[in-house]
């Protein structure tokens, strides 16, 4: 990544004391960060749909918009997503940590550096970026914040004046049938998102809004992702998770707009105001039994998928996408549960991705999906279709969900003056 001037032929330092300056007042602070790009982070059409992306595995992914990319977006190859835990108390020092990270998220989208960049700089002050995106085309990064329920209240208490505007729908999730969920590895107060197709362009971005935010937040847990299981282009390949199976056939498409306002934009009539056009994020890190798995006879393994495992037909079809027979399946089979059909018409838009975290120390695979869902409102998207799976499921013999994390995601940044969360702060004023 480079930091040379912006669209206007200014330089990104020019908008913002410089660090030596700041280092020259006493060495007091840093600079805030490169501001956001204009032409290069052009609004988001009028639509809800994900804008066409030119350029190739390389461009540039408009930070600015309706809504947050690293949504509706196509899907990128890698994945960093971290949870955060807010250690500061004060309200103004974790806005002025939005607006940073928002400057910095603007600036890693566009394939810039942080603020004055890793080099050249004074040998007496640490860089203001870590370097390792150095070269590095944009390769679509996006990146996605959302807001946990620990940051409107905690213990009953109402950390930063936010309680008042705590979504009903931002509930604490359910405990289901099989879970056996790690503390550590759940929660958060605010998580960040990063997509990128190079996977050192999207660990590039979250160890800069780490380094920004050191001693105001601290990385909770986070998640590497490798090999999407979903996809929003429906034209394109269908991914496949780690059991072999093609993964995300039904997915929501990211050019399906009136999809995309029924089942995944929050809107004004939703509430809570702040809320309309953003959406709500749910994580669920789900450890799968490879090994067992693997030792499963093919007739077994498409029974409890209900579809074939080369074409990825449903059973009494011969096509990926034709409509499935759902009474063809055993009903236990896990796409007959998905279904929307069996779940009321709940349907949800899936961003997941592989990964593999070594071995737990017995000789097996620390391996599985790292599940990520957008949708309207999850008492009426991601609950009930998970508690239909967790009932009766028969992939559950071959799978356990070890993770859990819920996220209200704001809209879009609208311009250069905007932020991370203005109108959640912006309704609490006085507060």
């Amino acid at each position: 990544m480079s930091s040379e001037t912006d669209e206007t032929g200014g330089t990104t330092a020019g908008r913002t004391p410089s660090r030596r300056s700041l280092l020259g007042w006493g060495g007091a602070g840093l600079a805030l960060g490169a501001a956001a790009a204009g032409g290069t982070a052009a609004a988001l059409t009028a639509d809800d749909a994900a804008p066409a992306l030119a350029g190739g595995a390389g461009a540039a992914v408009p930070f600015h918009g309706r809504h947050q990319a690293g949504i509706a977006t196509p899907v990128q190859d890698r994945l960093h997503f971290a949870a955060f835990d807010v250690k500061t108390d004060s309200r103004d020092e974790l806005i002025a940590l939005l607006k940073e990270w928002t400057e910095a998220a603007a600036a890693m989208t566009a394939g810039r550096s942080v603020g004055e960049g890793a080099v050249p700089g004074i040998p007496e002050a640490p860089p203001d970026d870590t370097g390792e995106a150095l070269g590095l085309k944009p390769s679509r990064l996006t990146l996605t914040i959302g807001f946990g329920r620990t940051l409107f209240e905690r213990d009953g208490k109402d950390r930063f004046g936010l309680k008042s505007q705590l979504p009903e729908a931002l509930i604490e999730l359910p405990t289901f049938s099989g879970d056996n969920l790690d503390a550590d590895r759940s929660d958060g107060d605010l998580c960040v998102q990063a997509c990128a197709d190079d996977p050192q362009v999207a660990v590039h971005a979250i160890r800069n809004l780490a380094r920004i935010g050191f001693g105001r937040v601290a990385i909770r847990w986070s998640q590497l992702g490798f090999g999407k299981t979903s996809s929003t282009t429906p034209d394109a390949q269908t991914p496949r998770n780690m059991m072999g199976f093609k993964d995300g056939t039904r997915n929501i498409a990211g050019t399906d707009a009136p999809a995309l306002r029924k089942h995944v934009w929050v809107s004004g009539k939703d509430g809570p105001e702040w809320l309309a056009g953003g959406s709500y994020l749910v994580a669920r890190r789900i450890r799968m039994r490879i090994e067992t798995w693997d030792r499963t006879s093919l007739q077994e393994q498409e029974d409890i998928f209900g579809r074939t495992k080369g074409e990825g037909a449903p059973y009494g079809k011969r096509r990926e996408r034709d409509e499935p027979d759902l009474k063809a399946m055993k009903e236990d089979a896990h796409v007959r549960l998905a279904h929307p059909d069996s779940n009321g018409g709940a349907k949800i838009l899936r961003r997941g991705y592989s990964f593999t975290d070594g071995t737990d120390g017995l000789g097996l695979l620390d391996a599985g999906l790292f599940f990520i869902a957008y949708q309207r409102d999850v008492r009426t998207g991601f609950v009930p279709v998970q508690r239909n799976l967790a009932r009766i499921d028969a992939l559950n013999e071959y799978i356990q969900h070890v993770g859990s994390a819920l996220f209200a995601v704001p809209p879009g940044v609208r311009g250069r003056d905007d932020w991370w969360g203005r109108e959640l702060f912006d309704a609490t004023k006085g507060r």
